[in-house]
């Protein structure tokens, strides 16, 4: 189960010295908390720290509770157009999932095509996945293919249900092979500046935890 980070608390920060000071903090905090929960980056990479630890494919999560969703949309219409970034969340308010749709795609032109590929950390919830499923049900123009690392709460009825949902509205559901990591390295992961682009390097258990979830989607999606 993926861990809760608490932000510290203000006796870990030390206290106001004053009312005034403590008033100061307040509205402060106020203003952060008004900001939405999930940072919007386009055209731009994803640090390698984040990527080599929310990407890993492995069985159990712990830690892990952002998503990351690196995204290639295709825009077919009088222009071809293609645009890719990333959106990154904390799982507080606005999923990645949701944010993408809101922000990055938030109306589909009757008169394009879309042909929309994302590279996410681990599969969506019940309620994204249920927003994509509406989502591809009212745009039949919309094409979605998600290249994902793991799989979120596979074992839940509500969750396996959910995604044969998806699957059911149009959604390509595929488990990221080790030539997909490297596809996000190479396109999504910013490298130290001033250095040469590093190679992709396959974590020890990357084909064995990838044949490990392919075999769990298959099942559910037979």
């Amino acid at each position: 189960m993926a861990e809760k980070q608490e932000e510290p608390s203000s006796a870990q920060n030390g206290e106001p010295d004053n009312a005034e000071e403590g008033e100061e903090k307040k509205k402060k905090k106020l203003k952060r908390e008004d900001l939405p929960p999930f940072e919007i980056v386009t055209g731009e990479r994803l640090p390698a720290i984040f990527f080599k630890f929310q990407f890993r494919n492995v069985e159990y999560s712990s830690g892990r509770n952002k998503t990351f969703l690196c995204y290639v949309v295709e825009t077919q219409g009088r222009e071809s157009v293609t645009s890719r970034g990333y959106l990154e969340d904390e799982h507080a308010a606005a999923h990645a999932e949701m944010a993408f749709f809101n922000t990055i795609l938030p109306k589909c032109e009757s008169s394009a095509r879309y042909n929309v590929t994302w590279y996410v950390s681990s599969s969506p919830c019940v309620t994204c996945a249920d927003r994509i499923t509406e989502t591809l049900k009212k745009n039949k123009n919309l094409r979605l293919t998600i290249m994902v690392g793991r799989l979120f709460m596979w074992e839940e009825p509500e969750m396996q249900a959910a995604l044969k949902n998806m699957r059911a509205a149009g959604c390509k559901l595929r488990i990221m092979k080790p030539q997909d990591f490297e596809y996000v390295w190479q396109n999504f992961v910013e490298q130290e500046e001033g250095e040469e682009a590093k190679a992709f390097a396959p974590w020890e258990d990357i084909q064995e935890n990838f044949q490990y979830y392919e075999e769990k989607l298959a099942e559910i999606l037979h």
